[in-house]
């Protein structure tokens, strides 16, 4: 109840707002397409309300969109948990291991990261999603998965209904031939016959449906499993990241150390209770975490220290040549670079000929880097 009660007490209706985002009105235009039309063609074409088994899957439907729609707004409402503003470790010997966030006026806490879309400092930072038009982390990265899991679920009920649906209705109306098939629209032979005809328009908008549902099914469901092998390591995308930067650190400066990713509680089931459990919040207070023996608090964000370091000695320093506007999809610089923008929200910045950028990676036709300015630096996507 109380964590029902946590989606439906909005801190503010500018929460509400986040509804107003192209993620989450295309994702709720998906499952209300899906929903609507399994229970359409459940009820008047398929399997019809009056049999015990028309009952039982009409239920089931209702139950799919009823458990996909709450952990959905569950994930986008509660969102990812924040490090609370001007946030300082208890000991104050603990801030030389974390970095400082200007923005928040804050030390970030560790396993926290600063997302530019939030503003804030996010506990536990997997990523900022925009289909939810939030951060996926420490509060709300259960809801989030379970909705992952559920949503191609659902998608694999309706896609069944849309099959059988087509499938019954055209067995009839099919004419085998020795060289062609013909279909005859107007055919139909029902007993009883439905209340509403199953026509051109019903044929056409059940194909869509499922096109949809498979498409759900098959992405959703990758992401599903790319986010169920992380949890299994109690790691989130950042930190796998951060990780495989640490080895090729190691690797490009021949160190003789091994990083060992400090979250790892040695056991799938322990990292798999870090995030899923019984009550339904997450373990700990999203500021100080367990960690494996031998390792240090801050093993993590030392290791950040150092990769910072490390980006602006290998990082590549170049001179701005041409004035770019900082539009996400520039017109004016050719067709290659118009088709190849990178599909990310990252903030695209205006640059001005004779300015200087440190680019950390990059694409065939695009830069990831920092733009010197006052000896301070902005992250950018740049072109």
């Amino acid at each position: 109840m109380g964590t029902f009660c946590s989606v439906i007490k909005f801190e503010n209706l500018q929460e509400l707002k986040r509804l107003c985002h192209w993620g989450p009105i295309i994702a709720l235009s998906v499952i209300a397409i899906c929903s609507t039309m399994a229970m359409i063609d459940s009820v008047l074409w398929y399997w019809p309300l009056h049999t015990t088994g028309g009952s039982v899957n009409f239920i089931m439907l209702i139950n799919w969109t009823v458990m996909i729609l709450y952990n959905y707004f569950n994930a986008m409402f509660v969102g990812p948990g924040f490090v609370p503003l001007g946030w300082k470790p208890e000991h104050s010997q603990d801030s030389m291991y974390l970095q400082y966030c200007k923005v928040c006026q804050a030390y970030k806490a560790p396993r926290s990261h600063h997302c530019r879309k939030c503003n804030r400092c996010v506990m536990k930072m997997d990523h900022h999603c925009p289909w939810i038009n939030n951060c996926c982390g420490y509060q709300n990265h259960a809801s989030f998965t379970l909705f992952l899991l559920l949503a191609p679920l659902g998608c694999i009920h309706a896609a069944f209904i849309f099959v059988m649906t087509m499938y019954t209705q055209l067995y009839n109306r099919l004419s085998f031939g020795w060289n062609t098939v013909k279909i005859d629209m107007s055919a139909a032979r029902r007993d009883p016959l439905p209340v509403i005809p199953f026509g051109l328009a019903a044929f056409a908008a059940t194909l869509f449906a499922l096109g949809l549902a498979l498409g759900t099914t098959i992405a959703v469901g990758m992401l599903f499993f790319i986010q169920m092998k992380i949890i299994l390591r109690n790691k989130t995308s950042i930190e796998s990241w951060i990780e495989e930067k640490a080895k090729d650190r190691i690797q490009y400066y021949q160190l003789d150390e091994v990083f060992v990713f400090p979250y790892d509680m040695g056991s799938r089931w322990k990292n798999f209770k870090q995030v899923f459990t019984w009550s339904g919040a997450p373990e700990g207070d999203g500021l100080e975490w367990p960690i494996r023996e031998g390792c240090h608090q801050y093993s993590l964000t030392i290791e950040q220290l150092k990769q910072k370091a490390d980006k602006r000695v290998r990082s590549v320093r170049y001179k701005v040549i041409e004035d770019y506007s900082g539009a996400c999809c520039p017109l004016n610089k050719g067709i290659k670079t118009f088709f190849t923008s990178p599909c990310t929200e990252e903030p695209r910045i205006r640059l001005r000929k004779g300015e200087f950028i440190l680019a950390t990676r990059g694409l065939r036709y695009w830069l990831y880097g920092d733009k010197i300015l006052d000896d301070s630096f902005i992250e950018v996507a740049l072109v």
